[in-house]
C-alpha cells in the first residue's frame, strides 16, 4: 500500500492514458502563478467543494480528492481511497476506514460520476503529469501511486469517520 501526500493542495486521480495532459500548477494559473492565463488544472482542482469531485479532461475525468491535503492510499480490493486526517498509526486509520465503509449509519455524500478508460495514477494536483518521471533537483520523484481500476463509469461517494483519536475520509467507487 502506497500513501501519497500533497504539497498542500488537493490530490487528483488521473487515468494513466490522460496523465500527460494534466498540467498541474503553472505560472499562468491563478493560485500558484501570476493569473494571466486563465485557470490551470491545479486551479480547477482547488475549486472542488467537499471531500471529492470530478472535473473534465476530454473523454475521461480527473477525480479530485479535495478539502484536506491528507495522505491518501487506494485499496483496490475495496475500490476505495482512504484519507488519513489524524491518527497515531496506519492500523488505526484502516480500522476506522473499514467501519465507515461497512457502517449502516454512514452518511455518504455524492461526489459525481468519474469516467476512466482504465488504470489511473494518484498524485498531487500541483504536479504536471508529464513530470511524474522527472527526478527533483534534490533527488526523488513526485509522490504517486497506481490506482488499479477497470475502465468504466464510477459513482463517487465520500464519507467522514472518526474513532477515539482517529479521523479519516473514505471515498468509495461503485460501478454505474
Amino acid at each position: 500500500m502506497t500513501w501519497v501526500a500533497s504539497m498542500g493542495g488537493p490530490l487528483v486521480v488521473v487515468p494513466r492514458s490522460a496523465v500527460r495532459g494534466w498540467g498541474g500548477a503553472t505560472r499562468a494559473g491563478f493560485l500558484a502563478g501570476e493569473g494571466d492565463g486563465g485557470p490551470d488544472d491545479y486551479d480547477r482542482a482547488c475549486e472542488v467543494d467537499g471531500w471529492a469531485g470530478v472535473i473534465g479532461m476530454g473523454a475521461v475525468g480527473a477525480l479530485v480528492l479535495a478539502d484536506e491535503p491528507a495522505m491518501t492510499c487506494f485499496l483496490p480490493g475495496r475500490l476505495m481511497f482512504v484519507r488519513w486526517l489524524a491518527a497515531d498509526s496506519e492500523a488505526e486509520v484502516l480500522a476506522v476506514a473499514e467501519r465507515v465503509r461497512a457502517g449502516a449509519e454512514t452518511a455518504w455524500e455524492d461526489a459525481g460520476i468519474w469516467v476512466t478508460d482504465g488504470p489511473a495514477v494518484l498524485m498531487d494536483s500541483a504536479e504536471a503529469g508529464a513530470d511524474l518521471a522527472v527526478e527533483y533537483p534534490g533527488g526523488g520523484l513526485p509522490e504517486q501511486a497506481p490506482v488499479a481500476v477497470p475502465a468504466g463509469r464510477w459513482r463517487v461517494r465520500a464519507a467522514y469517520g472518526e474513532g477515539e483519536c482517529t479521523s479519516v475520509v473514505v471515498i468509495r467507487l461503485t460501478a454505474c
